[in-house]
């Protein structure tokens, strides 16, 4: 298959702050989002957290302000964004456990540990084709504690979403990719802009 390249080399200080300051402001909409982590964290009551695809750190500083005692791994393959992700913290960046590592490559996620749940933003199409998506799911499955849970959140492909069909899954393939994967309970719990924001977890409630 042939991957999507990306117009961002965001492992480059300069061009990862370009890309962070802008974000928000193409797509004010992201901070809905993040108060649905905060509302499904807190609903499963939810210790320990892996972000896959952190960035600088948005999700992050949210999560942490708004949740205590939260032990929180941050996981992403740049280490700009690691370093704006702690400027953005601050004092908070002392409760995050910062990994440089790269979903794309095999066994990326076998000395991470367990988690109560794995979170992603926006990240998942950074596998550059969607047909790498199910692999990276049945890795997130395996990362997760019992009774765990997987909240995931990208754009999609489709009339009202993005146009790159190689590289987004339609709603239905995103539905379909977290059922193959082996996950239950699975729910779109928001939709906004080209985002769709789902629930999964590891057993049948």
């Amino acid at each position: 298959m042939e991957e999507a390249q990306s117009p961002v080399d965001l492992k480059q200080l300069n061009e990862a702050r370009v890309w962070a300051s802008e974000v928000m402001e193409k797509r004010p909409y992201r901070i809905k989002f993040f108060s649905e982590f905060e509302v499904q964290l807190k609903k499963h009551n939810v210790t320990s957290v892996l972000e896959l695809g952190s960035g600088p750190g948005f999700l992050a500083s949210h999560l942490l302000s708004e949740t205590a005692n939260l032990e929180y791994t941050a996981y992403d393959f740049s280490e700009a964004m690691h370093y704006l992700a702690k400027e953005r913290l601050g004092k908070n960046s002392n409760r995050v456990n910062f990994i440089v590592g790269s979903f794309k490559e095999e066994n990326w996620g076998a000395n991470l540990g367990k988690f109560n749940a794995v979170i992603t933003m926006q990240a998942a199409h950074e596998l550059r084709h969607k047909e790498k998506v199910l692999t990276l799911f049945k890795s997130v499955k395996n990362l997760l504690k019992e009774n765990g849970i997987f909240l995931y959140c990208d754009h999609f492909y489709g009339k009202s979403g993005m146009q790159n069909n190689n590289l987004y899954m339609s709603t239905f393939e995103q539905e379909q990719c977290l059922v193959q994967a082996g996950f239950f309970g699975i729910a779109k719990l928001l939709s906004i802009g080209t985002l769709n924001f789902w629930f999964a977890a590891t057993k049948n409630s």
